[in-house]
């Protein structure tokens, strides 16, 4: 199954489901189920920012399946979008105009028992079986 590599906290929220978009600066063409990895690097002033939410932020580790729906450009409009979503969640992208990439929907999330693994770059592939 394909995986993607996410620092924390982003990874947690969207194990969570708070966070149905993850930020990329290129496009896919997958479409599908995908497995969640949290990576070993951390965004320290995003955890600040979701503190309060009291959440565990493991690492090095696959924490969620998803499926991957849609890859959607970031322009004005899905600014403006996400910032009626979720402005705590969305708040890098909401905020910051020039960076451009494409937000990959994700739905269907159910967080799973953590595997622990090295990440890598891009979509990797997993043996994974739900057992």
């Amino acid at each position: 199954m394909k995986v993607i590599t996410i620092k924390q906290p982003f990874a947690t929220l969207i194990a969570e489901g708070l966070k149905e978009y993850e930020f990329r600066t290129w496009k896919t063409k997958y479409r599908g189920d995908i497995l969640i990895h949290a990576g070993k690097g951390i965004d320290q002033q995003a955890m600040k920012r979701y503190s309060h939410l009291n959440l565990e932020y493991p690492s090095g580790c696959i924490i969620a399946k998803a499926t991957l729906t849609d890859c959607i450009y970031i322009d004005e409009n899905m600014r403006k979008k996400l910032k009626e979503k979720n402005p705590l969640v969305y708040h890098g992208i909401i905020n910051n105009k020039s960076w451009n990439g494409y937000g990959f929907q994700l739905e269907h999330v159910e967080k799973i028992h953590p595997i622990s693994i090295n990440g890598k770059l891009s979509f990797w592939d997993y043996p994974y079986e739900k057992y």
